[in-house]
């Protein structure tokens, strides 16, 4: 330790070898070893003694929409990335869409990091985006240091960023598979949604009619089916019917490479609960039922679910009307996703580590984060949450960061209070102080 700038030293930290008491030593933004809890610390170094508090890798949440620049009254990076501070998020990865302009060429990727520069409280990186006509575009992308590419395989909402269709998928996933790059991809089938039931209003049963599980699954199967294929790459974004587990364990045996999440949401809303009118709870695919949710919960645990992300999609409050055929769908989450799986997950006797592996490390290693982030180990950023995972606090939503306070999860009591956030050995969250922005733009090259 006779390196060592600081020490944090809990009698419960999380690394990949178990939970236990350590002190870990860090030296210019960067873990330099994990040591014995009573280990001497050398003179000049600080120690933080952190006590029972729990000290873990900081999240690494791979599916959030910033919308900036463009549509920063609905977020924005200064917001989101407080938002992830205070949630224990030390890593984020943008999607392309829902900002002007979209992620889609180099260009534009130029354009949105000049945009982000000084403005983010924690890391970031940036997903291309794949769409009708810019197969030209994604190696450029690539090179340029993009993590992957987003497309939707029905319609995304924003005119600006059509959905691919069947060719357009075989075109992109050709390219992709030229140069290992990653699809993740929103798996709706449109003509299965085109058939469903249409009723606009309140009900939030007539929503969920309106999204079927088979319009997840099959949109899965053809991209399985694809992948198989050309042996490209492809991830599941957001899984909500578990009615695709199964083929996707499949298909993962055969030698298939995908990969997929799934949402806290998903993990801890039911649609039993959704009270009509409350399109704070409208999000695409959506919320389904409890035994719906209790399948999920099976594939965390069995590793057909790799990890879980945000999905965070905010938008203005007067986007969010009681008419679900008609609101903006999307869930905020991003501070509150920690809490959020951890209050669900140690009631179905999950620990913080198994939270740890699905919100950091696999995410870490899905967009090749690994030798940097999700994980307490010398090599690492130094990039922690410091938890109280027996504290309780109810949502307030005005007291949330993200821009516009509004939240499925209002009103409930969950576990997990985060006590600081630390960034590279730099602390940059603690008792609900912010530090000024921190944060480094990330590149897959780099």
């Amino acid at each position: 330790m006779s390196d060592a700038e600081l020490v944090l030293r809990s009698t419960r930290v999380i690394t990949p070898e178990g939970t236990r008491a350590a002190s870990v030593a860090v030296s210019d933004g960067t873990i330099t070893a994990v040591l014995p809890h009573d280990a001497p610390v050398a003179e000049g170094a600080r120690l933080e003694d952190l006590g029972d508090h729990v000290l873990l890798p900081g999240l690494v949440d791979t599916h959030v929409h910033v919308n900036d620049p463009g549509r920063t009254e609905w977020e924005g990076f200064w917001t989101a990335t407080r938002a992830a501070a205070a949630g224990g998020v030390t890593t984020l990865v943008d999607m392309p869409l829902n900002s002007l302009p979209p992620t889609t060429t180099a260009g534009h990727l130029r354009t949105k990091r000049a945009v982000a520069a000084d403005k983010v409280h924690v890391d970031v990186g940036f997903w291309g985006g794949a769409l009708p006509g810019n197969v030209k575009d994604l190696r450029p992308l690539h090179e340029a240091g993009v993590f992957g590419f987003k497309a939707f395989l029905s319609p995304s909402g924003v005119d600006e960023f059509p959905h691919l269709d069947r060719a357009g998928l075989a075109r992109t996933l050709a390219e992709t598979a030229s140069f290992d790059g990653l699809l993740v991809v929103h798996a709706e089938d449109p003509h299965r949604l085109a058939a469903a039931p249409r009723h606009g209003g309140p009900r939030y049963a007539d929503f969920l009619a309106s999204r079927p599980r088979d319009a997840e699954d099959t949109a899965i199967a053809q991209l399985i089916a694809q992948a198989r294929r050309l042996d490209a790459r492809v991830h599941v974004l957001h899984l909500s019917s578990s009615d695709a587990l199964p083929l996707i364990a499949a298909a993962r045996a055969d030698g298939v490479r995908v990969t997929v999440e799934t949402c806290p949401h998903y993990l801890t809303l039911t649609a039993e609960e959704v009270p009509d009118g409350a399109s704070e709870f409208k999000c695409c695919p959506p919320i389904r039922e409890a035994a719906n949710r209790d399948l999920l919960w099976q594939a965390l645990a069995d590793g057909t679910i790799d990890c879980v992300v945000t999905d965070h999609s905010p938008a203005t409050a007067d986007l969010k009307t009681a008419d679900f055929a008609t609101a903006w769908g999307g869930i905020s989450g991003l501070q509150l996703s920690l809490a959020a799986v951890w209050t669900e997950a140690r009631r179905r006797g999950h620990d913080l580590a198994d939270v740890v592996r699905w919100m950091s490390t696999r995410t870490a290693a899905l967009v090749g984060l690994d030798a940097r982030k999700g994980a307490i180990a010398p090599g690492r950023d130094a990039d922690f949450a410091v938890l109280a995972p027996d504290e309780t606090f109810t949502v307030e939503p005005a007291r949330l960061q993200h821009r516009n306070p509004v939240t499925a999860y209002a009103g409930k009591t969950l576990y997990g209070v985060v006590k600081s956030t630390w960034l590279r050995g730099r602390r940059i969250l603690a008792d609900g102080q912010f530090t000024e922005p921190k944060g480094h733009l990330l590149s897959r090259t780099r």
